[in-house]
């Protein structure tokens, strides 16, 4: 007998957790529509807006696969000051062919997610402690290559090809955002419907049963934080060619929008679980907060304040989520188990 349809307030409740950021974010974007109609809904804004939060956008999606398995990695905004500093020290200082330097950055972000992911995992370390040391490490190294200074490129600046891959539009709007929406489905693909992201998401959600079961709990671990670290890499190269001045410092200012980017994606589409489209969404309904009251005139602090609640609020809402799943999961009737493709398939 197939199982009996939850009771219309169930849905009713999973509706609104699961599309109630979506809704959010077009009250947001209707409410400074109207406040602000003759900047905020123009296409000026909306393109300036897309272009200002690809960088947090990608980096928000590569914080968000470790927290699949319930992992964080501290090190991300470290990781993208290296990266950017390190894309100009070779094209501007070093000569490097543009492609060629942004090849070596993106797989050197991978190098330093896979350490990141043998600390955690064969070290034995806590995810929060171990890659704040790398972080701390990753800061030394880029203060070292820079000497504290920023990297500025010759008279000549830099390849227009290289900042093309930011500058450029497509469609009217800016590349960048189009770059976003691939990485969003990429991942998308290989979390909800490839066997890698099921045995993610099981060592996320209990670990001992992954084992039971025969994941290679490390091996996927490790996945997760290379992935994570190929991703910052990539932003890195891309916030170089948005900037074209190297500045040691500026990976950490892109750290907390990016976790909250990541936590508060965790309670749209799929709540109670990290997931691509809810990052995805979360970091639209965060630029539009941001472009609307800064639009609106608010002092420099108040970013950094809505920052920090928004993180507090997606951090008890995504508690709360999980704790929810779980109630209904132990009240629901018992159903048929899912087929599980066997490890390596």
């Amino acid at each position: 007998m197939p199982p009996s349809p939850p009771p219309p307030g169930r849905r009713l409740g999973h509706l609104i957790g699961a599309y109630g950021l979506v809704a959010l974010t077009a009250l947001l974007f209707l409410a400074f529509s109207l406040a602000l109609p003759n900047t905020f809904p123009t296409l000026d804004n909306i393109s300036a807006v897309l272009s200002n939060q690809s960088v947090p956008a990608i980096l928000a999606l590569g914080a968000m696969i470790p927290i699949v398995t319930a992992k964080f990695d501290l090190s991300i905004g470290y990781g993208l000051g290296l990266a950017h500093v390190m894309t100009l020290q070779l094209i501007a200082t070093e000569g490097w062919p543009w492609p060629l330097a942004c090849l070596v950055v993106v797989l050197g972000g991978a190098v330093v997610g896979t350490v990141n992911g043998v600390v955690v995992e064969f070290a034995r370390i806590n995810s929060f402690i171990a890659t704040l040391g790398t972080g701390s490490i990753l800061y030394a190294l880029t203060g070292w290559i820079t000497n504290g200074a920023r990297i500025v490129p010759g008279p000549h600046g830099l390849p227009a090809a290289f900042t093309d891959i930011y500058d450029s539009r497509f469609l009217g709007l800016p590349v960048s955002a189009f770059y976003v929406l691939a990485l969003t489905a990429v991942l998308w693909v290989l979390l909800e419907r490839l066997p890698l992201g099921r045995y993610l998401y099981v060592i996320g959600s209990n670990p001992r049963a992954a084992d039971l079961v025969g994941i290679p709990t490390r091996r996927y671990v490790l996945y997760a934080f290379a992935g994570s670290g190929l991703i910052v890499g990539i932003a890195g190269v891309l916030l170089a060619a948005q900037q074209r001045i190297g500045n040691p410092s500026v990976g950490l200012d892109y750290l907390l929008p990016a976790f909250v980017g990541a936590l508060l994606g965790s309670t749209a589409i799929k709540p109670g679980r990290a997931n691509a489209l809810g990052t995805l969404i979360a970091v639209v309904v965060l630029a539009i907060g941001l472009a609307g009251i800064g639009q609106l005139g608010a002092q420099f602090w108040v970013t950094p304040l809505f920052n920090g609640a928004t993180l507090l609020i997606a951090v008890g809402m995504a508690g709360y989520a999980a704790r929810r799943q779980l109630r209904h999961r132990r009240t629901d009737p018992p159903r048929a188990p899912r087929d599980i493709p066997e490890v390596g398939s």
